[in-house]
C-alpha cells in the first residue's frame, strides 16, 4: 500500500470490528473517496487482525486514518470526522505538495531564482545548500525568509529523511 502512494495517493482506514466510532466513520470515508473516481485509493486494516502493522504504523487510537503520499504518511487524522472535514483531508492530501507549491510560488514571484531549477530536478540539496550560504550574511526579514524556505522543504522531505536532520541542524547553527 505504501509503494502505491508514490503514484496515487492512499488513505489507510485503521479500525476495528468492536469500535462503534469506527463504523460511522468508514461509510463517511468511503463515499469521499469514492467522489474522487480513482484520484485517491482506500485501503482498511483491521487492527485485532493486523497488530503488528497497527505498532508499526503508531496506532494507539482508532479509527485512525493515514494518507500516504510518496512512501511516507503526509496527513492523518483520528476519530470520526464530518464529511467536510474528510474532503478538506482529500483535498489537502491530493492537491499540490508543499514542495510543489513553493517552486510555483518561487517561479511566479522571482525570489530565489538560484534554487527553483534544483528544486524542479528533485535536488533538494543543491538547494538546501544554496539557502544556507545565503543565510549566513542575510538581513533579518530574507533570513526568515530562509527560514521559512527551509521548513517547507523540510516538510516535503519529511521528518526522518537524512536531509532534514542534517539541514535542520545547520540551520539552527546558523541562526542562533
Amino acid at each position: 500500500m505504501v509503494e502505491r502512494s508514490s503514484a496515487t495517493p492512499v488513505v489507510v482506514d485503521f479500525w476495528a470490528d468492536w469500535c462503534e466510532p469506527c463504523h460511522m466513520l468508514a461509510p463517511v470515508l468511503s463515499e469521499a473517496i469514492a467522489a474522487r473516481d480513482g484520484t485517491v485509493v482506500l485501503a482498511k486494516v483491521d487492527v485485532d487482525s493486523n497488530p503488528a502493522l497497527a505498532d508499526r504504523f503508531g496506532i494507539r487510537g482508532i479509527p485512525a486514518v493515514k494518507g500516504f503520499r510518496n512512501g511516507r504518511v503526509a496527513a492523518e487524522f483520528v476519530g470520526v470526522q464530518s464529511r467536510q472535514s474528510v474532503d478538506a483531508f482529500l483535498d489537502a492530501l491530493t492537491g499540490p505538495s508543499a514542495g510543489e507549491r513553493l517552486i510555483a510560488e518561487l517561479g511566479a514571484s522571482g525570489e530565489f531564482p538560484e534554487i527553483v531549477g534544483p528544486l524542479a530536478e528533485g535536488d533538494h540539496e543543491r538547494a538546501l545548500e544554496w539557502l544556507l550560504a545565503e543565510v549566513w550574511d542575510a538581513d533579518p526579514d530574507r533570513r526568515d525568509r530562509i527560514r521559512q524556505v527551509m521548513v517547507t522543504l523540510f516538510e516535503e522531505l519529511g521528518h526522518e529523511h537524512p536531509l532534514t536532520q542534517q539541514y535542520r541542524r545547520r540551520l539552527a547553527t546558523a541562526l542562533f
